[in-house]
């Protein structure tokens, strides 16, 4: 386990939680913001992804899994994206449809926010957001986060505008 929040755990994903992530991954409505739901082989390789990430960052997206029955319901936790020619360290969040508006996110984020704060003593940590995406940007506001910047990422042939959320540490 990486973190605990009062209703869940967070830990490293492993090669069995791709069932898991396929619930996640696999549905269209959870992936509009990505254009769709992914294939198999996409949903091994985001697998694949994290578990590297792991061994270069020491984080990643970890599984967020309730404490009442030990399903995983989720993934957040800590990346590393670009935002204007930098690499920026990210709290990213997806969640199956059928645990969305139970204030799971916003408990994991604020967890994933203050590890990033106290364990990685990061300076800033920000939220990458599909401009379409309205949950998410209202869990980045809640996290405390207000927008730093806009720009465009190209993905799957499209020309996705989004938003740059961040905040800095308080000293």
């Amino acid at each position: 386990m990486v973190l605990e929040t009062e209703r869940l755990f967070l830990r490293e994903m492993n090669p069995s939680d791709y069932p898991s992530l396929c619930k996640i991954l696999q549905d269209n409505d959870v992936m509009y913001a990505y254009e769709g739901a992914f294939s198999d082989e996409e949903t091994q390789n985001w697998l694949d992804r994290q578990l590297s990430n792991y061994q270069e960052y020491g984080f990643g997206l970890w599984a967020v899994v309730l404490k009442e029955n030990g399903e995983m319901i989720g993934q957040c936790g800590l990346t590393m994206q670009e935002f204007n020619g930098r690499q920026v360290l990210e709290v990213g969040y997806l969640f199956q449809k059928a645990h969305w508006h139970k204030g799971y996110a916003i408990e994991a984020a604020q967890s994933c926010k203050n590890y990033a704060f106290e364990k990685l003593n990061a300076e800033e940590v920000f939220s990458i957001i599909r401009d379409t995406n309205t949950a998410s940007q209202n869990v980045a506001k809640r996290n405390g986060m207000t927008v730093k910047g806009t720009f465009i990422k190209h993905y799957r042939g499209i020309d996705m505008p989004h938003y740059a959320y961040s905040i800095a540490r308080i000293v």
